[in-house]
């Protein structure tokens, strides 16, 4: 019994003294987990993990979104709200690759020679933090629409039009529909990027941008965004045509075969149409 009692308590002494070197957590008001990691990439994914809008999203189980507890409402001049901050707490680029293709991949079942962007779910800019929870491996076109909706909200925030808790949430839940559920939609989020809009009524709209997808079947992608929800979206190029509704937020993700490196995309989505071109 003696014995027993001795190894607990010796176990509860070395949990203690080794605490500190552990990243502090702690649940957030608003259901993030607060992680104090800066500069550095913390905690493991476990389990398999499953994306979601064609790899827009997440799979919420492994990564929900987590945050920087120094990082509040109170202190965002200091922190979010000043030039060059980020680069601060940024964590270096090895580490971010080691995690991306020896624990990230793996688990969410990504081929080692896709090309994906390792993204912060809840970004730096909006006080997310490095830790597992909060990574994954985005399937994004290039520039990332994603970066668009951050920007905007990193600005309502720091203009004082959304508090830093409602932002976080929003992202985290949805970034496609962030600043909708913000009541800031209109902004400069909602442009898909790296495509050209026009054609169509003076309402309706669309962007698109197109990526080589180097997957077995030769697919590539061509990203959408329009405000036009729960619409056939459609991608033209060299002869090939193919379609696909999009979603509650006007995303929709085209798979189109054929199309080589430099080809123009034609997109028409409803009364909108609007161009890319492969990357």
């Amino acid at each position: 019994m003696m014995k027993a009692l001795r190894a607990i308590l010796i176990a509860a002494i070395v949990l203690t003294i080794a605490a500190p070197s552990l990243p502090a957590l702690a649940s957030a008001s608003h259901g993030l987990k607060k992680v104090y990691d800066p500069g550095r990439v913390t905690g493991t994914i476990r389990g398999r993990c499953y994306y979601r809008d064609h790899g827009l999203l997440p799979d919420p189980r492994c990564t929900p979104g987590s945050i920087d507890p120094d990082v509040t409402q109170a202190d965002i001049r200091s922190t979010i709200c000043k030039k060059g901050w980020t680069a601060t707490v940024r964590p270096p680029e090895a580490q971010t690759e080691r995690f991306k293709y020896g624990v990230a991949y793996p688990h969410y079942g990504t081929p080692s020679g896709e090309r994906t962007e390792l993204d912060h779910l809840v970004p730096l800019e909006l006080g997310g933090s490095n830790d597992a929870t909060n990574l994954w491996p985005e399937y994004p076109p290039s520039p990332n629409p994603k970066d668009k909706v951050e920007d905007t909200l990193n600005h309502a925030v720091c203009n004082g039009r959304v508090s830093l808790a409602r932002a976080q949430a929003a992202i985290a839940s949805d970034w496609m529909t962030a600043e909708e559920r913000l009541g800031i939609s209109g902004g400069s989020g909602s442009s898909g990027g790296g495509g050209s809009g026009g054609g169509g009524s003076s309402s309706a709209w669309c962007t698109a941008t197109a990526d080589v997808y180097y997957a077995p079947d030769d697919e590539n992608n061509v990203y959408v965004h329009s405000n036009q929800p729960y619409t056939d979206a459609t991608a033209s190029a060299n002869g090939y045509s193919w379609s696909y509704e999009t979603n509650s937020s006007g995303y929709a993700v085209i798979y189109l075969n054929g199309p080589p490196a430099g080809a123009p995309v034609a997109v028409k989505v409803g009364s909108a149409t609007c161009t890319a071109t492969w990357t």
